[in-house]
């Protein structure tokens, strides 16, 4: 799978991360002096949002002070600082995935980004049966007989969206399975994805299982048969280096709060001829060339699909996020985590009466090994207790579902335990964890 980064922001000479200089990271981050319960704080869930540096904190709240207004609206001086503050950081984030600024669309979050496109093509199939857009939109339109796939690995951001968009079609979803241990059935992908599949939708990396996904395979079996590849890089994106363009993805989402940016700022990545030739998502001001009491004609991408009043200082904020993460290199940072994780999965392992989910330790599944998060289950022990038991230790997890209830149904469970490391957790963080993950069993009697 290709991981490469744009020359602009390759990291060549600096050495790899170690606890002296995360601990040195770690002070650019208020939140972690916080204690809970009278313990020092271990955040081990950045797999579900991420904290801030005060360089992030600092550029929103620089934005307020000193360039609020409106953008792409008014014509005196602090309109064009705001509106270029705002391109600014399309441009800035647009570097960061290997992207041009044209093809970054502003979004909430990506379970927006990723309705934005199956919404669009929903629309492109209404305005096809009205002779609206001509052979680009019939393109792009589905109906009965056309097929839908993604993997039972998914979020249910990009599960749900596909769901509604074959109601609203008649096309039919498909998924592609996963084996016993959640590793993607590559033969089945092999056998589903056919001449009726026009939009394949997967993960880069499971929110669950923390495998990755084999992103060459799956984007050239979509291209054989000319379908759509949507990525999810929820989980990439923070955590490893990532060119879109590399992909050959024809969008991706990501969001901002999992890489160290507010929530509330999420991005769409789309092939800049596809964002101009879908129907917008939402509709009003700032989206449009021309508007009579009939009708509307709408700006290209990205302005097409970023109607009203904007997210300007998140995306200030976003780029502040992005600018740190290369500053510090996305590749030290993905070393890092794929060290924490190692050894999250070992000890977890490890542990009597604890299932670990996804690649077990040593393991790689489709040629990669695992991002910094396991997720678990503990015989005996509901998740939620679980994690009650790890927050008086200080430490915070997920538990529940995750927004994967068909991937835990796969494999027998309705819940498991998550703990996700990023650039700033420390070794001494994942044993104090794994130390406390080991008292569980004895502390709720289960243990033999």
């Amino acid at each position: 799978m290709a991981l490469v980064k744009t020359p602009s922001t390759l990291v060549h000479s600096q050495p790899a991360l170690d606890d002296a200089e995360v601990a040195r990271i770690r002070n650019d981050f208020p939140v972690l002096e916080t204690t809970v319960h009278g313990k020092p704080l271990v955040y081990l869930d950045s797999g579900a949002t991420s904290q801030h540096p005060r360089t992030v904190l600092e550029a929103e709240q620089e934005f307020y002070e000193h360039r609020n207004a409106a953008v792409h609206r008014g014509a005196h001086e602090l309109a064009v600082r705001a509106t270029d503050a705002y391109e600014d950081a399309r441009v800035s984030v647009a570097q960061f995935v290997g992207a041009s600024p044209d093809e970054i669309v502003w979004t909430s979050n990506a379970t927006e980004a990723i309705n934005l496109v199956a919404y669009a093509l929903g629309t492109a199939t209404a305005w096809a049966e009205r002779g609206r857009g001509g052979d680009s939109m019939r393109a792009l339109a589905l109906g009965p007989g056309d097929e839908i796939v993604v993997t039972e690995l998914e979020h249910h951001a990009n599960l749900i969206p596909w769901q509604e968009l074959a109601f609203r079609t008649g096309a039919t979803l498909r998924w592609i399975p996963v084996d016993d241990d959640g590793r993607l059935r590559m033969d089945e992908a092999e056998r589903l994805i056919g001449p009726r599949t026009r939009v394949l939708a997967f993960a880069h990396a499971s929110n669950v299982l923390g495998s990755v996904a084999p992103v060459e395979e799956l984007v050239a079996l979509a291209r054989r048969v000319g379908a759509l590849t949507v990525l999810d890089a929820c989980q990439s994106a923070p955590h490893m280096p990532l060119d879109l363009k590399a992909l050959d993805v024809d969008f991706a989402a990501f969001s901002g709060h999992k890489m160290l940016a507010p929530t509330g700022i999420g991005a769409l990545y789309g092939r800049r001829e596809l964002l101009d030739a879908l129907p917008p998502f939402l509709v009003g001001g700032s989206m449009i060339t021309t508007v009579t009491m009939e009708r509307a004609e709408y700006l290209p991408a990205p302005q097409r699909f970023e109607a009203g009043t904007q997210r300007i200082s998140q995306a200030v904020a976003f780029a502040a996020a992005v600018d740190y993460l290369s500053q510090i290199g996305v590749e030290r940072v993905h070393a890092w985590e794929a060290g924490l994780g190692a050894r999250l999965a070992e000890g977890v392992a490890g542990i009597q009466g604890v299932r670990l989910l996804g690649p077990q330790p040593g393991e790689e599944w489709h040629g990669s090994g695992r991002i910094g998060l396991t997720a678990f289950d503990v015989e005996g022990v509901h998740a939620h207790d679980v994690g009650q038991y790890l927050d008086n230790a200080g430490i915070a997890v997920r538990v529940g579902h995750h927004c994967a209830q068909p991937l835990h149904r796969r494999l027998g469970l309705t819940a498991s335990t998550r703990a996700s490391a990023y650039l700033y957790t420390t070794t001494a963080e994942v044993e104090a964890f794994l130390g406390a993950l080991g008292e569980v069993r004895g502390y709720f009697g289960v243990a033999r």
